[in-house]
């Protein structure tokens, strides 16, 4: 008679375990990164060729590092983007100080959707770079973007302020 007993109780608390699981909420789901659903890197290089400026600086490139930059591009095209990302730092080892090779860096870490990288190569960019012109907007459009991600409507106004301020208009001729 022992036995049958136990039997029961473990059975009304096999019910009671089962009842209770069946009650419990499952827990959230961890949070997903934000994904865009645009192309971000697109928008970036449109913001430069778009600029219209009266006035583009191209710096003189050491012949060098073309070599790199092609072979970044074409890595990019096939989707290598951390291969492309090594070609580009090789060419920085030539030139170190390269603004546009910077920014390239910069929309490849926004491929990847390393945002931060991307923000503060885009920032180092500028700060060595011409301050207008297309690669001045390239860098102003990839912090536009970051701070979008990062929901920090704030930053997104000042960063499309200086996106504004890239642009010289051409002088009107009489």
């Amino acid at each position: 008679m022992n036995s049958a007993r136990t039997s029961f109780q473990l059975c009304v608390l096999a019910l009671a375990l089962v009842a209770l699981g069946a009650c419990s909420t499952p827990a959230p789901p961890a949070p997903q990164p934000t994904r865009p659903d645009r192309d971000l890197v697109g928008e970036i290089r449109a913001a430069g060729s778009a600029t219209g400026s009266a006035i583009e600086v191209q710096p003189l490139r050491d012949p060098a590092v073309d070599g790199f930059v092609k072979q970044a591009g074409e890595l990019e095209a096939a989707g290598k983007y951390n291969d492309a990302i090594g070609a580009l730092d090789r060419a920085l080892k030539v030139a170190p100080d390269a603004p546009e090779l910077l920014q390239q860096k910069a929309e490849l870490f926004i491929a990847l959707r390393q945002y931060d990288h991307a923000e503060t190569l885009a920032r180092k960019s500028f700060e060595l770079g011409p301050k207008l012109g297309s690669l001045c907007a390239r860098n102003w459009q990839t912090v536009v973007e970051v701070r979008r991600m990062a929901n920090d409507s704030v930053s997104v106004e000042s960063a499309k302020a200086q996106l504004a301020s890239c642009r010289i208009a051409p002088r009107v001729r009489m």
